[in-house]
């Protein structure tokens, strides 16, 4: 079983370049299943969760030719299933896109209840309503669901609460229904946009993307495109707050700041300086940060992504700091981990309490999913002393290069698949 093994201590200094979205294109893979023509997608992200996506849609008939680690030729023309295996499917929760894109395609779609990090309930009840209202025949029979339909037509929708998945799978189905579709309560997450923007790019006609209401008129066909994924706010947002909680200097490159706002603004609060520029954004902390309150929000508020890596830098930050989590109901399993390395923590409810002390201390811990893992890394590179992160597959899952962007930064971590090799690394920083 891999781990990571680090040696904290070391401030991060340095530039260090952010990957494609992993939630945009997860979105943007599953929509180009929607034309016949061949589309050109670049800036892809090489993290599991693609990978094995890229792979579920080949086992249906989808042909991806891989031009480099950055850049894939999709083709759909000899799709030959509309039934994806669950052997994919279990892996990644993002499967679920593929309901709505092969419904608005076919017209027909056999997918397996979703997969993905258990951070709590994440129900697709929307998602069904809003193929329903299209015209589609939905049910789950053996652990799938089969949405099917002779044709979809535009409907009004309501979503009542804000979903980013339901947003999305529901206007990929729309942009290929007879008619017009208006969807209320949408999200408003970059990656809503950048989905659309590929849909619109394709011929589809999308209005509204990224406000909370989506217009669509359907239309019968889409066509080829070449188009680039918007940076991974979620990427950048943690090697900013790895540069906080290291008391580093850390230029984070290839970004969107204007995606980044809410992340930006609650650095500021704990006392970090924050130099923006056009694609760039550099974090500074030079003195010992201080308590802040944080609670999670559908976009624009403080996204759920990003409730462990404050978490983290705020047991190390001077006072009491509250963080609220309304989003996911288990999003705080790091909190025994952190525990663990010496954090005053206490959650109550969907509230954690955290009381900052001077420092942490190496342990070894276990990462209970993507973003908490993640977390759990920049609690090791602040910590005094060697820590141990076991299950760092979930951590694979959506950050590429993770310990050898570190590393560039000066970072001393390294990637393990045996204690023989454990050993040799703490030997040799020792």
């Amino acid at each position: 079983m891999e781990q990571y093994i680090i040696r904290g201590g070391n401030p991060l200094v340095g530039e260090v370049e952010i990957s494609g979205a992993k939630n945009a294109a997860l979105g943007i893979l599953a929509a180009a299943i929607m034309t016949d023509d061949t589309v050109l997608i670049e800036n892809l992200p090489d993290v599991r969760d693609i990978n094995v996506l890229l792979e579920a849609m080949e086992s249906i008939g989808v042909k991806v030719e891989r031009l480099t680690r950055h850049a894939v030729l999709m083709n759909s023309e000899h799709v030959g299933e509309v039934s994806v295996e669950y052997e994919y499917i279990k892996k990644i929760r993002a499967s679920y896109y593929l309901i709505g894109a092969l419904l608005g395609k076919y017209k027909k779609a056999e997918v397996p209840l979703p997969g993905g990090c258990n951070i709590g309930s994440r129900p697709i009840d929307l998602h069904l309503k809003g193929f329903k209202a299209l015209g589609a025949k939905v049910s789950i029979r053996n652990g799938f669901i089969i949405a099917e339909a002779e044709n979809l037509h535009g409907s009004h929708i309501f979503l009542d609460t804000v979903s980013v998945g339901a947003t999305i799978n529901i206007m990929m189905a729309a942009s290929m229904a007879e008619g017009y579709t208006i969807i209320e309560n949408c999200a408003r997450e970059p990656h809503v946009v950048d989905v659309a923007n590929f849909l619109n790019s394709m011929g589809a006609n999308i209005k509204g993307a990224g406000t909370d209401v989506i217009r669509i008129r359907g239309v019968q066909k889409l066509h080829k495109t070449e188009y680039s994924i918007i940076p991974d706010q979620i990427e950048a947002g943690t090697f900013m707050f790895a540069a906080a909680a290291t008391k580093g200097d850390v230029m984070v490159k290839n970004v969107i700041p204007k995606h980044l706002e809410a992340t930006t603004a609650k650095l500021l609060e704990i006392g970090c300086e924050v130099e923006e520029f056009d694609n760039a954004v550099r974090v500074v902390a030079s003195k010992r940060l201080h308590s802040t309150n944080v609670k999670t929000l559908p976009y624009p508020g403080y996204p759920t992504d990003m409730q462990p890596q404050i978490g983290v830098t705020l047991a190390l930050a001077e006072g009491t700091s509250i963080v609220t989590e309304s989003i996911f109901e288990n999003r705080f399993k790091y909190m025994d981990e952190l525990a663990r390395m010496g954090a005053v923590v206490r959650v109550e409810g969907n509230t954690a309490i955290i009381t900052g002390v001077d420092k942490l201390s190496g342990a070894r811990v276990s990462a209970p999913d993507l973003r908490a893992g993640a977390a759990l890394v920049i609690a090791a590179l602040a910590a005094e002393g060697v820590t141990t992160i076991d299950d760092i597959i979930y951590i694979q899952r959506g950050y590429e290069c993770f310990e050898e962007k570190l590393r560039s930064l000066g970072a001393e971590i390294e990637k393990v698949n045996s204690e023989k090799e454990a050993q040799k690394f703490r030997l040799r920083i020792c």
